[in-house]
C-alpha cells in the first residue's frame, strides 16, 4: 500500500541523513531512502562517505600514521619499540568496525527523530505539482507518495578511459580501502586528496608509492605557498610524485598494471605496478533516479541542474551534495541537507559557498578557507598577509611536529579576512577558528586581539594574525 510522506528524501549520504533529520525536527513525516548494503546485505546508510570515503579513509590514515610513529618518531620520546610488525587484518577490521558505528548511529538517529527509513534504490515513478510518486526497489517493492522530494544520491568514482575498475588491480577509493596486502610497488593517476590520502596510507605501510599526475602544478586549489610546502614534505617522505604526466597504453596483466606515459618534460617512461589507483575525480549518481522521464534536468556535465537555493526543475524537488554544482564535499552537503529542510518548513536556509573549508588528512594537515594569494592577486585586491610557523610554536615542537605554517591574507584597507591556509599538525582543527571569524566578517585584527591558551597549536594562528601587521611575538 502506498504510504504519504511530506518529506522523501533519496539518498543517505551526509546530505541526505542531514536533511531527512533536519525534515523531521521541523514536524515533517519524513522518509530516506538508501540502498547501501553492509557483507551481510543490511543497510548500511551514510553514502560514500561513511562507507568507502571520508570515515574508513580516516580509519587508515590514523593506523598507518601510529605504525609509521611507532617505526621513526617513538625513538625521539624515549619510547623503544622492538619487532615492530604489521598486522593489516586487524587494521582494516578496525576500520570495517568505524564504518559499522557510523552506520548503526545514523539508524539510531533516523529512530529517535521518527524518520521513516527504506532499504532499497529510490526512483522517480510520477511527478505533479501536489505530489511525486517514487518507487523502491529494495527486498520488498514500496511505493511513497511525497509532497516534497529531496535527491542526495551523491557521486561515483570516475573511471581512466578505457579503463574500468576491477577492484582488484585497477582500483577506485574501494578497492583502495580494502587491500588484503601491502603491495610493493602501487601506482597512482590523479594527485588529488583521495590520490595523496590513500599514497599516505600504503606508502607508511611499506609500498614503493608514485603517483601521475597531468597537471603540470601541484594541489592547484590550493595557495601556491601550501602547494610548495606540501610537495616538499611529501618528497622527504618518499612519496613520489610525477607532474605534467601524460598517459599513454595502460595494460592490465595477470598480476600488474603496466602503464607507459611521457613526464613532464615529454620523456616516454614506462612503469610496472603491482596495484593502481585511478583518482581522477567523480561523477554524479544519477543513474537509475529516472531523471528523463519524469523531466528531471540535468545539466551539460551530468549535475542535477538547481538554483541558488537547490531547487531543481520540478515543483518541490530539491537536490543537494555531490549530485548538484558546487565542491564534492561532506559538509558541503550536510550544510545543503539542512537549508534545503528548512526553506520546504518555511524558514531562510544558509550556505555560504565563501566559508566552506578545505581539508586534505595527509601529514601534514592541508586545510583553507576562503580566497587564496593567487586568486586575490587575480581579483586585484589590494591585499596584505601574515604568516606564522609551526617551528616557533611550543605545543608544536613538544608534539615533534613542527612542518609548516598559518598564513593569513586581508584586505589592506578594511583588514577584513579574505583567505587562511593552513598546513601542519592539526590543520583540519584549527581551520574552524578561520572559518567562524570569516563568517562574522571578522579582522585579522580581531583574531589578534583574541586570548588563545598557552601552550596551544592554535596560538599559531594568533601570531599569523598579528603578522599581517608585522607584529608577531614569537617569530
Amino acid at each position: 500500500m502506498p504510504k504519504n510522506f511530506d518529506v522523501v528524501v533519496i539518498g543517505g549520504g551526509p546530505g541526505g541523513y542531514v536533511a531527512a533529520i533536519r525534515a523531521a525536527q521541523l514536524g515533517m513525516s519524513t522518509a530516506c531512502i538508501d540502498e547501501w548494503k553492509n557483507e551481510k546485505g543490511g543497510p548500511a546508510p551514510g553514502g560514500t562517505c561513511t562507507n568507502v570515503g571520508c570515515i574508513p579513509s580516516k580509519a587508515l590514515l590514523q593506523s598507518s600514521e601510529h605504525f609509521e610513529h611507532a617505526g621513526h618518531a617513538f625513538a625521539d620520546h624515549g619510547i623503544e619499540v622492538k619487532s615492530l610488525s604489521l598486522n593489516l587484518k586487524k587494521m582494516l577490521a578496525r576500520k570495517e568496525s568505524i564504518v559499522k558505528q557510523n552506520n548503526d548511529g545514523i539508524l539510531y538517529l533516523f529512530k529517535k527523530n521518527k524518520v521513516t527509513f527504506f532499504h532499497g534504490r529510490g526512483s522517480f515513478h510520477k511527478s505533479g505539482n501536489d505530489a511525486h510518486e517514487i518507487h523502491i526497489a529494495g527486498a520488498t517493492e514500496e511505493i511513497l507518495f511525497a509532497k516534497h522530494v529531496i535527491v542526495a544520491t551523491g557521486s561515483v568514482p570516475r573511471a581512466f578511459p578505457d579503463l574500468p575498475f576491477d577492484e582488484k588491480l585497477v582500483l577506485s577509493n574501494t578497492g583502495a580501502l580494502a587491500l588484503n596486502e601491502v603491495p610493493k610497488k602501487l601506482g597512482i593517476i590523479g594527485a588529488g586528496v583521495i590520490g595523496l590520502e590513500m599514497g599516505s596510507v600504503w606508502r607508511r605501510l611499506g609500498a614503493e608509492v608514485k603517483i601521475l599526475e597531468a597537471l603540470p602544478t601541484l594541489l592547484g586549489a590550493a595557495d601556491a605557498q601550501v602547494a610548495a610546502e606540501a610537495g616538499k614534505q611529501f618528497a622527504k617522505q618518499g612519496l613520489e610524485i610525477e607532474l605534467g604526466v601524460k598517459i599513454g597504453a595502460v595494460t592490465v596483466g595477470k598480476s600488474d598494471v603496466t602503464i607507459n606515459y611521457a613526464d613532464g618534460k615529454g620523456t616516454a617512461q614506462k612503469a610496472v605496478f603491482d596495484r593502481l589507483i585511478v583518482s581522477i575525480g567523480r561523477l554524479p549518481n544519477t543513474e537509475g533516479l529516472n531523471a528523463q522521464d519524469v523531466g528531471l534536468k540535468l545539466d551539460e556535465r551530468g549535475f542535477i541542474a538547481v538554483d541558488g537555493e537547490c531547487r531543481t526543475s520540478l515543483p518541490n524537488v530539491w537536490a543537494v551534495g555531490d549530485v548538484v554544482r558546487g565542491p564534492m564535499l561532506a559538509h558541503k552537503a550536510e550544510e545543503e541537507g539542512v537549508a534545503v529542510a528548512e526553506r520546504i518548513a518555511g524558514q531562510h536556509g544558509h550556505v555560504n559557498f565563501n566559508t566552506i573549508p578545505w581539508v586534505i588528512y595527509t601529514s601534514p594537515e592541508i586545510a583553507w578557507v576562503g580566497k587564496t594569494e593567487q586568486q586575490v592577486k587575480d581579483e586585484k585586491i589590494d591585499y596584505r598577509t601574515g604568516s606564522f610557523p609551526f617551528l616557533a610554536n611550543g605545543r608544536a615542537r613538544a608534539l615533534g611536529d613542527t612542518t609548516g605554517f598559518v598564513k593569513f591574507i586581508a584586505d589592506a584597507k578594511s583588514d577584513e579576512i579574505l583567505g587562511v591556509h593552513i598546513i601542519g599538525p592539526s590543520a583540519s582543527e584549527l581551520i574552524s577558528e578561520a572559518v567562524v571569524a570569516m563568517e562574522f566578517r571578522a579582522s585579522s585584527e580581531d583574531i589578534a586581539r583574541i586570548c588563545h591558551a598557552h601552550p596551544s597549536l592554535s596560538e599559531a594562528v594568533k601570531e599569523a594574525a598579528l603578522a599581517v601587521d608585522k607584529r608577531a611575538l614569537n617569530f
